[in-house]
């Protein structure tokens, strides 16, 4: 087509190769091979066609095989694997704004085929990768049939309400301000808050706090010396509030503000299958994954999530997921006791390593333990758990040793997967996903440490991360199967949140549970909590 939509000389009729094209796309015969196959699919159906499975993406097959590649785009890929160099997209388009429409046919055609090509190609070297590194069920089974939910995730967007958020980044502003003379008066003067060095001459050599080593660059300032300086001055306390707010007005209210579809009043964001090596999807243009929920104000702008009229949100968390997938790797009977009973871990855990009975457990003690649980889960050291806690690190080694007496079997397990890791070079969750882990065995024991964490903590998260993804599949396929309305409009950590008519919600939030716990089978049982509400803050 031309500028103005016209069929130029020697194109095909689209009209008439619509039914050739149509069926070609949805027959379930065919396997349809492409690279980014999630944004293709979005193209097409605006075009007027549906893009049926079996599919099978290249960058995704890129990434199963090689979790660690910086870069997944074709023409890289293309140069790395099998050596042929395509033409860029500015070559393609060169003198001509970048407009694509005013390509000649010939040069359009070409560029085309040998995209295709070269999809085609590394489909051929990709297969038989999957095959050799046992990768085939998670990519047929799991990541494949995981595209399409996600298109339509995109394509459906979520409801932002942007006069309350624009109310609130004018609070906001308004408290900034505030913070900022506050500050200025506690210090006797005014100074640049966001700058570290000028920030870190007031703090340690003005107010004489103390500090660490310095630098080339100046003191560090980081959120974690500055929690540490909260008990000696209430400015270390000004400026942490001051920098979450300005964080949370920058990011989640002038960000989701700019990125509203003005057709829509929906934030569309990209929600990226091939980014973290751990398996987990993460989100951006805009980041929907770290929407605030501590804080107050945090809890304010999730508020700010809404569905449309005459629609509630259902959304559906797993509980303690990773400590699950613990369990069940470690199989130690204390763990899978206490959640095969219904048990709180974190309050078991507490009465462990405190060495009380259950009912004398205090809250502050069940936070200690929950931060100990997971940390462990994370393969974290004394060192970071003191870090945490902001306790000495012998204390912090003292109660990483009362939970191991205690839990036995996930020590066991985590020397034992190290040594595994050494042993192969990577680890594997459940479903098989790798995660090469080459410093396992360096002799610097700082990347060795970390490794060694890696190796720990990635068939954990990574299990956790399969196993949300083959409930967001699950979910999909009873929504469309039961003729349900409702759509998949969220995906943040360990939850999925739907937007349902109200008349479906309740029965949306039975499917959700219903599959959400019985998409994989565990040692221990996998729990889901659903709650419905007029927006995230409610859910």
């Amino acid at each position: 087509m031309d500028a103005d939509g016209r069929r130029i000389s020697g194109q095909g009729d689209l009209e008439r190769l619509r039914p050739i094209i149509a069926a070609a796309l949805a027959d379930p015969e065919i396997l349809k091979i492409g690279h980014n196959l999630k944004y293709d699919i979005q193209v097409l159906a605006r075009a007027g066609f549906d893009l049926k499975p079996p599919l099978a993406d290249t960058l995704i097959a890129s990434y199963l095989i090689e979790p660690e590649r910086r870069s997944r785009k074709l023409d890289d890929l293309s140069l790395a694997v099998l050596g042929r160099e395509l033409t860029s997209f500015s070559e393609a388009t060169a003198g001509l704004d970048d407009q694509f429409v005013r390509v000649a046919l010939d040069a359009a055609r070409d560029y085309a085929c040998e995209d295709v090509r070269a999809a085609f190609l590394l489909w051929e070297i990709f297969r038989k990768k999957l095959a050799e590194n046992q990768l085939e069920g998670l990519f047929y089974k799991t990541e494949m049939p995981l595209v399409p939910v996600l298109s339509a995730m995109e394509t459906a967007g979520v409801r932002i309400d942007g006069d309350l958020l624009a109310g609130l980044g004018e609070t906001f502003a308004r408290d900034l301000a505030l913070l900022e003379q506050e500050i200025y008066r506690l210090v006797g003067g005014e100074f640049n808050i966001n700058s570290p060095k000028q920030l870190g001459e007031i703090l340690f050599e003005k107010l004489k706090l103390p500090h660490g080593r310095k630098t080339k660059t100046g003191y560090s300032t980081d959120m974690k010396v500055l929690e540490k300086l909260c008990r000696y001055h209430d400015l270390p306390a000004l400026v942490i509030r001051s920098r979450n707010l300005s964080k949370l007005k920058n990011t989640y209210i002038d960000g989701l503000i700019a990125q509203i579809s003005p057709e829509d009043g929906r934030v569309h964001s990209s929600f990226n299958q091939a980014v973290t090596a751990t398996g987990r999807l993460s989100s951006s243009n805009p980041n929907l994954q770290n929407i605030p929920i501590r804080s107050d104000e945090g809890r304010k702008i999730r508020a700010a999530f809404v569905p449309e009229p005459g629609c509630l949100f259902v959304a559906a968390d797993y509980s303690q997921i990773d400590l699950r997938v613990l369990a069940h790797y470690s199989r130690d009977g204390a763990l899978v006791a206490a959640f095969n009973n219904g048990e709180d871990v974190h309050k078991r855990t507490a009465a462990e390593v405190f060495a009380v009975n259950p009912g004398f457990v205090t809250p502050e003690m069940r936070r200690v333990a929950k931060a100990i649980n997971f940390g462990i889960a994370y393969g974290m050291s004394a060192f970071g758990l003191a870090g945490e806690l902001n306790i000495g690190r012998g204390e912090a080694a003292e109660f990483i040793d009362r939970y191991f007496s205690h839990y036995s079997g996930v020590k066991a397990f985590m020397e034992e997967i190290v040594v595994h890791a050494r042993e192969q070079g990577y680890v594997t969750t459940l479903m098989g996903r790798r995660r090469p882990v080459p410093d396992i065995g360096v002799k610097n024991a700082n990347r060795r440490q970390i490794a060694e964490r890696t190796a720990i903590n990635t068939p954990i998260q990574g299990t956790a991360a399969d196993i949300i993804k083959l409930a967001m599949i699950a979910v999909e396929k009873r929504l469309r199967g039961d003729s349900l309305a409702a759509r998949q409009v969220l995906q943040i950590h360990d939850e999925i949140v739907i937007e349902a008519p109200e008349n479906e919600a309740e029965t949306v939030a039975a499917i959700m549970k219903q599959e959400m716990e019985s998409v994989m089978e565990l040692t221990v049982p996998l729990v889901v909590n659903v709650s419905l509400g007029k927006n995230l803050a409610e859910t």
